[in-house]
């Protein structure tokens, strides 16, 4: 087991830094998932014996990094499920793309439609056909000649969605060939990153915000100062 960041720990929840390359819940790769990495840091660090029940919320996708929360008791994943289902927890991600945005910031609407024979968004300016609604709003914080940051409050939670609708309107997002980019690491990482998710804690209706750190390579140090 590879160490784990973790970034907030409780009795009910547990959120990590995802790295790239990580699967948040296991597949037909076989490749050992986070979500079976946080059971076994929960079994040692807490000498639980037996199997250790973890409740996976959300999945960030496999090149993406940033902030994933887990329920440890039942009663947190019911509740926090119904926060994700109605929007009551706030996303801040941040992009690198190839190119600068037409609008320094606006506010994206679309609808997709995921074709799971080749998992890729086909993104429409319309609804019908099946079709979910996907909305974010962005605003363009930094630019160097090989990248420009997008800060994104990702408002609805599609698979694959912050990709597919930057994808749209010709801003790819650096390594995302599968939607455009001209670029490929050799991780096959992309430049997408949860910062940070917000929400009222299902148990203690406190307020949480959680934040991870981008990570450190030369793709992102540069714009490290700039992310909040």
């Amino acid at each position: 087991m590879r160490n784990l960041e973790v970034i907030y720990e409780d009795n009910h929840l547990i959120a990590v830094n995802k790295k790239t390359g990580d699967l948040v819940h296991g597949d037909i790769t076989g490749d050992e998932a986070l979500e079976e990495m946080v059971k076994e840091y929960i079994k040692i660090r807490y000498q639980k014996p037996g199997d250790v029940w973890l409740g996976v919320l959300h999945r960030l996708d496999r090149p993406v990094s940033g902030v994933t929360i887990f329920a440890r008791t039942s009663k947190a994943a019911e509740r926090m499920s119904k926060l994700f289902q109605e929007k009551k927890i706030n996303k801040i991600y941040y992009a690198i793309t190839e190119r600068r945005p037409a609008q320094l910031s606006d506010r994206l609407v679309h609808y997709l439609i995921k074709d799971e024979s080749i998992n890729k968004v086909k993104v429409k300016n319309n609804e019908g056909g099946g079709a979910k609604k996907a909305e974010l709003t962005y605003e363009v914080v930094g630019e160097l000649g090989y990248g420009i940051l997008l800060k994104i409050d990702l408002i609805t939670g599609r698979p694959h969605q912050a990709r597919a609708q930057l994808a749209k309107i010709n801003c790819p997002i650096k390594g995302d060939h599968k939607y455009g980019s001209t670029i490929t690491y050799e991780n096959k990482s992309i430049s997408l990153h949860c910062r940070e998710m917000s929400f009222t804690h299902p148990v203690s209706k406190e307020h949480i915000i959680i934040k991870a750190d981008a990570p450190y390579n030369q793709n992102w140090k540069p714009f490290i100062d700039l992310m909040d």
